[in-house]
């Protein structure tokens, strides 16, 4: 079971953790990493969730998912790569995370400059059921038509400093 460290609305560490699962009370909040691989062909790596999971099932998106206890924000999304992917991201390849505070969580959007081959891909089942490379105007039609989970017109709006989509 995780364990995940509350942040304040302020989004710092006040020292208090919470299970996975268990309800966060109001003013407490969580950290969660997307990750948004790009290529040098400005295509966007993206990732099929299995059906079984609670949390749109079968739908495309980002990689991502919560800190845990300790993390930092670079750190929870270098794990994720490689828990979910399975490959390892260059540091220097990440620009400046970009912050979104929603209903539960601050989540902190990554943008990578990277060149990976799917090959190298070494999926984890449980989480992730495919993955391949899309350009932008695909991810858009994707997004529209929604098989591509709609992440919040704020979301995407803070993202377009890096990726436009939209």
């Amino acid at each position: 079971m995780e364990t995940w460290d509350i942040l304040d609305e302020n989004g710092s560490i006040p020292g208090r953790t919470i299970l996975r699962g268990k309800d966060l009370k109001a003013g407490e909040y969580h950290l969660v990493v997307h990750i948004w691989i790009i290529n040098s062909k400005g295509e966007v790596l993206i990732q099929k969730r299995p059906e079984y999971l609670a949390f749109a099932p079968g739908i495309w998106a980002t990689t991502g998912g919560s800190a845990i206890v300790g993390e930092d924000s670079i750190t929870a999304a270098l794990r994720e790569v490689k828990e979910e992917l399975g490959i390892n991201i260059n540091r220097n390849s990440m620009l400046s995370p970009l912050r979104i505070k929603r209903k539960n969580d601050f989540t902190d959007i990554w943008v990578v400059k990277q060149d990976i081959e799917l090959i190298d891909i070494k999926l984890q089942k449980e989480e992730v059921e495919d993955a391949k490379w899309v350009n932008k105007k695909e991810l858009k039609e994707m997004i529209l038509d929604g098989s591509f989970y709609r992440y919040s017109d704020v979301y995407f709006q803070l993202l377009s400093k890096y990726i436009q989509i939209f």
